[in-house]
């Protein structure tokens, strides 16, 4: 590969690392190899939640995130933001095991392997181009480390990408093709599908219906359907809103029994 002028546009990097010391020491090799690879350093964040607010104002290339944090993980983070129309790559710092190294080495999502070595480090930026991380294999890979889902969902609104925790969320709803998600304050529409929500949160989120999930902490009682009523066979209220989800004969038993035993 030609190796780019001292005149060729910088990369824009975005460093996510909770470790201050990890964080250095990426800027410092990317400054040793900036003959061969220009960079621009834009902004550092010890998180995911703290990266996506600096991606709000500013554009990059390159996220080099490290995979566990608190608060949002590098994983979840990539999820995100491989849903935005014009995606950075994303290139992993980790120091997990060989098992995890491995499934993102099958999946093509690039990693560096702690301590980051500077040839190994170009060698991952000169790949950015054509890197490309896939957000619903991502989530799966997440869910497997972590053990749980992501802590967050993501919501396209006017060109701007919202997050929205997933502790707030009441229930989803499927219609036609798109799933609503509504929390005590508003609704959001999400690209997930209500199957794959209810794969990833099955812990906390219960099925109503074939078009409805709700979050189990939510339910309040139940209430019978008129014997005219085509839509539900029963009715599940919720705490703290008006409105009722329904439930059908299939799911009648099985979500009276968690109420009863909550």
């Amino acid at each position: 590969m030609p190796t780019p002028s001292a005149h060729a546009t910088p990369l824009k990097i975005l460093i996510v690392d909770d470790e201050p010391l990890a964080r250095d020491r990426l800027r410092t090799l990317l400054s040793d190899i900036a003959g061969q690879m220009p960079s621009e350093v834009v902004g550092e964040a010890g998180n995911g939640l703290a990266a996506l607010d600096i991606l709000r104002e500013k554009a990059v290339d390159v996220v080099l995130a490290d995979i566990r944090m608190p608060g949002m993980d590098g994983i979840e983070l990539a999820t995100h933001l491989g849903r935005l129309e014009k995606p950075p790559s994303v290139i992993f710092t980790t120091a997990y095991d060989n098992y995890a190294v491995q499934a993102f080495d099958l999946n093509a999502l690039d990693y560096l392997l702690k301590p980051v070595r500077t040839q190994r480090l170009l060698s991952a930026l000169q790949k950015v181009p054509a890197a490309r991380q896939d957000p619903a294999l991502l989530a799966g890979i997440g869910h497997e480390l972590r053990g749980s889902g992501r802590t967050h969902l993501s919501c396209h609104e006017r060109g701007r990408l919202l997050l929205v925790p997933i502790a707030e969320v009441i229930y989803f709803k499927a219609d036609l093709k798109y799933v609503t998600a509504r929390t005590m304050e508003r609704e959001y529409l999400l690209d997930d599908t209500l199957a794959h929500l209810e794969l990833e949160f099955a812990e906390r989120f219960l099925r109503l219906h074939r078009a409805v999930l709700v979050a189990k902490s939510a339910l309040a009682g139940f209430e019978k359907a008129a014997g005219d009523d085509a839509e539900a066979y029963g009715w599940a209220l919720l705490r703290g809103l008006p409105e009722k989800l329904p439930v059908s004969r299939r799911q009648w038993g099985p979500a009276k029994a968690l109420v009863k035993n909550s």
